[in-house]
């Protein structure tokens, strides 16, 4: 069993768990289920001539262990969005990731932008969480879904108001996936599942394969001002960013540094 197999796993232990704990009745009760959402799709078009940077929160996670233990949601997010940062990521895996559900409320407390819940999304009950916790977007990562699920999963939470970025790895989930065209955002995962190494080449080809109309954001392993360049003469719409940031003593400096550099290089090319 592979760690995304015992993710899943556990995922699904969890989320009976939570099913007893807190039934659909108590999270309809939020505040934020009602709240219409925030359009991360209207963000990239607004930063479209810029480098649109959906800035990651977490702690840690099951290839680096320990990232930021102590980083406080508030701060950090704060200082992603005055960065210039075009939208946040929250991770709400607590075992792996060493998120709290309470991180993306904290966020949305904070901040009028869209909010990605990032988790792993397995059953319509986690879409109901997702909007009882102020997120505008979902995850849903291909691997571990078959087409039924994705396709159920995806209705169901346009259905609510969330936007739904697709995650896709290889060719083989752009294969299942390639004739669904229900989702709003392709995000290509440059990690390679087996391996655990990042594959930037891969990802370049895989875009080609995606529809045209779709936004395109590129995921895992961006570290430097140059890929990021080389990823958007590409043709990606946005980066998803987490790990370089969140390891900075200060990540929304490490967000803004990043950003003015890779302008720099682009005003040159």
């Amino acid at each position: 069993m592979n760690v995304l197999e015992k993710i899943v796993l556990d995922k699904r232990k969890e989320i009976e768990e939570k099913k007893s704990l807190y039934p659909i009745k108590y999270l309809e009760k939020s505040i934020y289920f009602s709240t219409e959402c925030v359009s991360l799709k209207k963000y990239l078009q607004k930063f479209e001539n810029q480098f649109s940077i959906i800035a990651e929160f977490k702690r840690k996670s099951p290839s680096k262990g320990v990232i930021n233990e102590y980083a406080k949601v508030e701060e950090v997010t704060l200082s992603y969005m005055q960065s210039g940062a075009c939208a946040l990521s929250i991770l709400t895996d607590e075992k792996y990731f060493g998120a709290k559900s309470e991180d993306l409320s904290i966020a949305r407390n904070w901040h009028y932008c869209p909010i990605l819940r990032k988790d792993f999304i397995l059953e319509e009950y986690q879409i109901l969480e997702a909007k009882s916790f102020g997120a505008d977007v979902i995850l849903l990562i291909v691997r571990i879904l078959d087409l039924p699920q994705i396709q159920k999963l995806s209705h169901f939470a346009k259905s609510h108001g969330l936007e739904v970025l697709l995650e896709f790895h290889d060719k083989n989930d752009i294969y299942k996936c390639s004739h669904f065209t229900d989702f709003d955002i392709a995000g290509i995962n440059h990690r390679n599942l087996d391996t655990l190494q990042f594959d930037y080449q891969n990802s370049i080809e895989l875009l080609e394969k995606l529809p045209k109309e779709k936004f395109k954001i590129a995921e895992s392993g961006i570290h430097s001002p140059d890929t990021l360049v080389n990823l958007k003469k590409s043709g990606y719409d946005g980066f998803l960013i987490g790990e370089y940031f969140m390891k900075s003593h200060n990540p929304g400096l490490a967000c803004k540094e990043l950003i003015e550099k890779a302008l720099e290089i682009w005003k040159k090319t």
